[in-house]
This record gives C-alpha cells, structure tokens and sequence, in this order.
C-alpha cells in the first residue's frame, strides 16, 4: 500500500507513511502510551515487550510540571529541552508520536510539542494497534541515542489556565469543547480522580473524543469531523478552547481542529482535574 495523500507531517501520519520513513535519519518516533489506572496498564513496561523499532519511550507523568499538584500538567521549557536532549529529539527531526490505545494519549505529546513551537511533529493514525495489525515490524530493543540540541518557542497562546478559561465561558468569547464521555459531561457518572464534583464547565459543549475516531482508532476525514463538531452546536467560526478530565483527551480535539483547518484553538491544561476541585468555579449539569 502507497501512503495516503492524507498524510500530513504536521498532524497525522498512516501506518503506511511511516513504514515507508521508518529508516529516514532525520526521523523520530516517540511511545507515548498512558493509561488511565483503572485501565491496569503499564505503558513503560508494555513498551519494553514491543515498539515500533528505533521508538523512545515519551513518559507524560515525568515529562511534566511536577511542581504542580495537578497531573501531568505541561512541562517548563528547560525540563522538555532536557528530556528530548536525552532521548536524542532535537532541531530537524521529523516527530511521530504513537500510543498502544490507537489515538489517545499520542495527542497530547503531539499538543506539547506544538507548544514548544516544534511543528515537525505528528501523530501515527491508529498507533500501534494498528501498526500491529498490518503484521509490521516490532521490537524489544533499547533505541540507539545521540544527542540533538534542540531550540525551543513557548507558543503561550496554545494553553489555557483556569482564569482564562473561566473569563472566556463567562463571556461566551470562545467554545469550550469538552473531550469527556457524555455521562461525565452531564453529571451522571462520578470522575475517576476522588474528591471531583461532576458536571462541566458552564457553556461548555461536548464533543467526547471517541466520536472523532473510527472503530479501529484511526480519525475521521475533515468532513466528517466538521460535522461532528457542528453537531455538538459548535460555532467553527469562534475561537476554540479545547479541555476533559486533564488535558490528555482533550489534545485528541485540539488535533481533529487543526485537521479540519482550525487554527485558533487553545488547550485548558488543568482541565476538570483542576476545574471540578474548586468549589468558587460554578459547575453545570445535564
């Protein structure tokens, strides 16, 4: 199989892209799997059994602002430009990132990246359960590193605090795109993290992030994720603020608006984690 014309090396890659660029020496593939812990995962150790040959493993918790109380909240530049040094990812490298969900947790790397004004970074459409599908090559081998200097951009106007999110839903300047489950969303099924109230930010919209994939975890074509998207009353003309239970989902969003050509959207990094643990922020059900 060709690669598709879909593939974009600023979005989203087919599984046929990157076998095709798996030997490239300017590329990078990165694991990114994380599992919410009730899924009874370990994405370190799985990765260790399997992965795409020469991939490094992307560790979200760690790789994160661990001087927050909130989970893995995005990293300080230095703390990003230091890991990427190690692993050997740096200026003029290709990024794909992948996760053993299909398209999960793959996203949110891709969103951190983009925040550190890396654009040469996509995410492998249908990850590694579909790599593994297609009966494409894996291994158990650690990757070779060499050191890259990398040179880093904060692109602030990609995330969110909880000032701004909570100005722009007050005054309706933005949509709030809500990655979570429709039970969630609505009030109706308790948060996974104790100590949450349920609901959602008021004027808030709900798009859950499985609604912009197909059965097989690869996602949708434009068109249809336009209409996704308008299905849910979303205004696509209106700045877009994307946000779920901590930031990792909602990236699956900011990813399916950038593919359809929306370019002002911004991340809600502490999401419902920080969002749902304060009793002064107004919480809607329904």
């Amino acid at each position: 199989m060709t690669p598709s014309p879909l593939d974009d090396p600023k979005t989203l890659v087919s599984t046929e892209w990157l076998a095709a660029h798996l030997k490239d020496p300017d590329l990078r593939v990165l694991d990114a799997s994380w599992y919410l812990p009730d899924a009874g995962r370990n994405a370190r150790a799985e990765y260790q059994v399997a992965h795409i040959p020469g991939a490094r493993f992307f560790d979200i918790d760690e790789i994160s602002d661990q001087r927050s109380t909130l989970p893995h909240m995005a990293p300080p530049v230095e703390k990003f430009m230091s890991r990427m040094r190690a692993m050997g990812v740096g200026d003029g490298h290709q990024v794909v990132v992948y996760d053993g969900a299909g398209l999960f947790s793959a996203a949110r790397v891709w969103w951190t990246f983009r925040l550190m004004g890396k654009m040469d970074v996509a995410v492998l459409d249908g990850g590694l359960p579909k790599w593994r599908a297609e009966g494409r090559e894996i291994e158990d081998l650690p990757p070779v590193v060499r050191d890259r200097h990398m040179t880093v951009s904060r692109q602030n106007q990609l995330v969110k605090d909880v000032t701004q999110v909570a100005h722009a839903a007050k005054l309706a300047q933005a949509e709030v795109i809500d990655a979570r489950s429709a039970a969630r969303f609505r009030g109706e099924a308790p948060e996974p993290r104790p100590g949450l109230r349920s609901g959602h930010i008021p004027g808030s919209k709900n798009v859950p992030f499985a609604t912009v994939l197909n059965a097989d975890g690869t996602m949708k074509p434009a068109a249809e994720l336009k209409q996704v998207f308008e299905a849910a009353g979303i205004d696509l003309a209106k700045p877009a603020i994307t946000t779920c239970g901590s930031g990792v989902t909602a990236a699956v969003l900011s990813l399916a608006l950038e593919r359809i050509g929306h370019r002002n959207h911004a991340l809600y990094d502490g999401s419902w984690a920080e969002w749902g643990m304060y009793e002064d922020l107004a919480v809607a059900k329904g």
